[in-house]
């Protein structure tokens, strides 16, 4: 299959994104002199903005390419959390998976930038787990969801702000087992071992070593592929991807690997990078394509995002262009 034909048919497939949701939220503008109060930059501020951020953003990145997306997650009773479905429903995204609650807040990053500079980064969050009658109805909502649509993939975007936690992971994943849906995980560290029996993990590099309590170099090819056959057995994973930034992007089923060198770029932001390759990649796994081609396409979709400041979902049409050099 070629890949323009990919695009056609990934068109209107539901794909469930399950994780921790947040508003990242800028502030730009202008500096023009040092604070006589501390040794820090005055922002003059220009532009406000609010964007979908966490495992939003994986759901903007499928929608982007064509792909019916629906976020399941769980967000605070508070004014972000207004803001935040607002930002849904202008985005025209699915509002069926969102649990809201009065116990936890919604998380809000906000970044405040120069230029393309970004001088500072608030965050306003909590990061425990869950209630158990949380987790039920969150749980409760997605295998409802396994059962009544046609499900061809679920993400677990995973933040560590404690939406996810070991029953989840157990619960969905068995539910997509045994329907045949196809899994995928961009992890963090307090999660890390409980994804077990998944289609793709994809940590990036330093998720990669201090996940498996690694001490090797960025650079040693063998030695990644080594211990992830060794993560592979361990918890039943069918693939691994580990993002190695500036060099590129490794890919192994356990028997073989690919590594495709990151190209040369005008980096801006690498801010959502992972959303974006976690997106690409689970959607030509779906579509049957060789890990040669499911590296490659997701590093330069990788790429594009990282030349634009903030994060940002990629476009279809960017990486259409991108493909065709």
């Amino acid at each position: 299959m070629k890949i323009q034909d990919f695009f056609k048919k990934v068109q209107k497939l539901n794909v469930l994104v399950v994780g921790d949701v947040m508003i990242d939220a800028y502030l730009w503008g202008d500096v023009n002199r040092i604070s006589p109060e501390a040794p820090v930059p005055i922002v003059s501020v220009t532009k406000r903005e609010n964007r979908l951020g966490g495992a939003a953003n994986v759901a903007l990145n499928l929608k982007s390419l064509g792909v019916n997306p629906v976020i399941c997650s769980i967000i605070g009773q508070d004014e972000p959390g207004d803001t935040y479905l607002n930002l849904m429903v202008d985005a025209d995204l699915s509002t069926e998976g969102m649990v809201r609650t009065s116990h936890r807040k919604t998380t809000k990053k906000t970044r405040v930038i120069s230029g393309r500079q970004q001088l500072l980064r608030v965050d306003d969050e909590v990061s425990y787990q869950i209630s158990p009658l949380l987790e039920a109805e969150l749980i409760n909502r997605i295998l409802n969801m396994c059962s009544e649509m046609k499900i061809s993939a679920i993400i677990f975007e995973d933040y560590d702000k404690g939406v996810i936690n070991e029953n989840i992971i157990t619960q969905v994943t068995k539910k997509a087992n045994a329907k045949g849906i196809v899994t995928s995980v961009d992890p963090k560290k307090n999660n890390y071992t409980f994804y077990q029996n998944v289609t793709l993990f994809k940590p990036n590099f330093k998720e990669f070593v201090e996940g498996s309590k690694l001490d090797i170099l960025k650079a040693d090819t063998d030695a990644i592929f080594k211990y992830a056959k060794s993560l592979m057995q361990q918890q039943n994973i069918q693939y691994i991807m580990v993002t190695l930034s500036e060099l590129g992007v490794f890919l192994t089923d356990g028997k073989t690997y690919v590594q495709i060198e990151a190209e040369y770029r005008q980096i801006a932001d690498v801010s959502g990078a992972g959303d974006t390759v976690i997106s690409v990649a689970t959607l030509l796994l779906l579509s049957g394509f060789d890990m040669n081609t499911i590296a490659e396409v997701s590093n330069k979709a990788g790429g594009l995002v990282c030349e634009k400041v903030g994060v940002s979902p990629i476009s279809k049409k960017d990486l259409l262009v991108e493909l065709q050099k």
